[in-house]
Formats: structure tokens, sequence, C-alpha cells
């Protein structure tokens, strides 16, 4: 390129739109630079896998950290945090119950969901109820969205019918694990409910 093409740094600055003391800063290592940064949200996600950008932020704050929030999240995304992270859902902890088989007839009860779609498309899940003893099917709720309050509503009408059983076998599903469930089952036996046996 011949001297002519060449524009003093000053003018090149101006049509950049960048300042001069920009220009004659020296290049810096990002990674040396937000180290401490990326340090504390390594520290963070290790612990708490499904948090996201402004917890870890309120935290930092919380911390101590006066980070600005908008290079916090410039470096949380290109460390790749923003993108979605399959983690194990932490079940809370529980006394492990012998998995007992009994031949009593309305002793134990089991109970499940299945999920099946129409013919459009639209998905309906079923709960289901069996006697352990026998494999009886006792009755099967069908519906779009089955919460927590409708199953204890459905397991009392089969307790009208059938009588109350000793105890309610169950997994870990949401409607089932949840405090209404649990409070209902309290409720209903003269102990505290077990997992995965329940009182009714």
């Amino acid at each position: 390129m011949s001297e002519e093409m060449l524009l003093p740094v000053s003018r090149a600055c101006r049509v950049a739109r960048l300042s001069r003391a920009a220009y004659y800063r020296p290049a810096v290592d990002r990674g040396v630079r937000d180290g401490e940064v990326i340090t504390a949200l390594n520290e963070l996600v290790a612990t708490e896998l499904r948090w996201g950008f402004w917890k870890c932020y309120d935290r930092l704050r919380q911390m101590g950290r006066a980070w600005n929030h908008k290079r916090v999240h410039r470096i949380y995304c290109d460390m790749g945090l923003n993108q979605k992270r399959r983690t194990k859902r932490r079940l809370p902890k529980r006394d492990r119950q012998p998995l007992f088989v009994t031949n009593e007839i309305n002793a134990v009860w089991a109970l499940d969901f299945m999920h099946d779609a129409l013919y459009g498309g639209r998905i309906f899940r079923t709960l289901n109820v069996i006697d352990e003893a026998d494999r009886g099917g006792l009755g099967i709720d069908v519906a779009v969205s089955i919460p927590a309050s409708r199953v204890t509503r459905f397991v009392d009408e089969l307790i009208e019918i059938h009588g109350k059983p000793t105890a309610i076998r169950c997994d870990n599903g949401p409607e089932l694990t949840s405090q209404a469930f649990t409070d209902w089952s309290r409720k209903k036996g003269d102990r505290n409910p077990l997992h995965p046996a329940r009182q009714a």
C-alpha cells in the first residue's frame, strides 16, 4: 500500500468511531482479564446445576462481587452456560422401605400413571389403581390433567367402595410426592406416610 493511501491514526479512529486511547491500549487476553468471573461462575454452576443467569448473578452480588451484569452475562454466554443443561432431578430424601408382598386382599394398593394420545393428537392420562394381592383393577381415572387434588379425590371414592387399605404403593411422580398428597395420606393413616408404600 502506498503512503498516499495511509490515514493518520486520529482520522482513522474518527472513521472507525474508535478512541485513540483504545487504539493504543495493548491487547489483553480475555481469559486472564475475566478469570475471576469465570472461576466464580464455575463454582456456582458446580453446586447449583439448575440455576440460570439471574440466580447466579444475584448470588454473586450477595457474595460482594460488584461486577456489572452486562459483563457477567457476556462471560456467562461465552462459557456456554446459557445453553440447556440436562440435569438429574433431585428427589427429597426418604427412608428406604422393604418391598414386601402380601396375599391379603385390600392391604396394599398400587397407583401408577399411563398416557396415550387421541386421534387428533391430544394427550390424555390415566390413573390406574390395583390391588397388589390379586392384581385386580380397582379403578381407572381418565383426564387430560390429573393433579394431586384429583388423585386424592379419586382414591377417596375408591375407599368408600372397597374400604381403606393398609398402605398405598406409588412412585416418585410429582403428583404423588406433592405436599397435597402427603398431607392427605397423613390424615388418612395413623402414622406418617412412607415411601414407596405410603399409608392411606
